[in-house]
């Protein structure tokens, strides 16, 4: 078995495999890239109805799915994409509509949100478990989060599986997986304790689930916690 090369957020976040940002670039909202195909629902669906929505999208790349989502949303909509590079060429946002250049690792927003996506960016995420436990506190209480998540990225510090361990926690913390999409599902805000030491990141795991190049989480069981 491989030994890891573990390293930081600050070097993993300046790799080729997380520079390369193919990732959600130019996906749109509905239509056969979009958010609509890869998450197996449309946004607008779950939004609707809602008095001022709001939409935080992390590794929302060019943030396409939220302008198109701006310009059918009420007034009073509040949208927010987070992504490590932003918008590779500028423009007018609509109103409501807030694109932030950041770290999704160290960025947290001021509010909750009706809805939370991550599609396919935790596969660049070092720290992966620890972003889901603090985007499931920024829920609102009747809010839902979707993010794609692949089991096989997670290990041990030795580089051992440790994706099955992972599911567990996360469906004790109230996830539900979807195997066949590799789509987490989280209904309702909550604050779920992972017993989980982050260790680093592996930028050398080779393929994720969806064939592209992907960043592995290294992990030690929590004090206190068998594993």
């Amino acid at each position: 078995m491989r030994t890891p090369r573990t390293i930081p957020a600050a070097e993993l976040e300046r790799t080729w495999v997380v520079a390369n940002n193919a990732m959600n670039r130019e996906r749109g909202l509905s239509g056969v890239n979009s958010y609509a195909r890869e998450l197996g629902r449309d946004p607008l669906e779950t939004l609707a109805g809602r008095p001022a929505p709001s939409w935080l999208d992390l590794c929302s790349g060019e943030g396409r799915a939220l302008r198109a989502a701006a310009a059918v949303l009420p007034p009073d909509a509040v949208l927010t994409g987070v992504d490590l590079v932003g918008p590779t060429v500028p423009a007018p946002l609509p109103p409501g509509l807030e694109l932030v250049t950041a770290s999704v690792s160290a960025w947290a927003p001021d509010r909750t949100y009706h809805l939370i996506t991550c599609v396919h960016g935790l596969h660049y995420v070092g720290d992966q478990l620890g972003l889901l436990a603090r985007a499931a506190a920024w829920l609102a209480p009747d809010g839902l989060l979707l993010a794609h998540f692949d089991p096989g990225l997670i290990r041990w510090a030795d580089g051992s599986p440790a994706g099955r361990a992972a599911l567990a926690a996360l469906r004790a913390a109230g996830f539900a997986y979807s195997p066949a999409r590799s789509l987490l599902t989280l209904e309702g805000s909550r604050r779920p304790v992972l017993a989980f030491r982050y260790l680093g990141a592996d930028p050398d795991v080779g393929p994720g689930c969806t064939g592209q190049p992907a960043v592995g989480s290294l992990y030690a069981p929590a004090a206190g916690d068998a594993g």
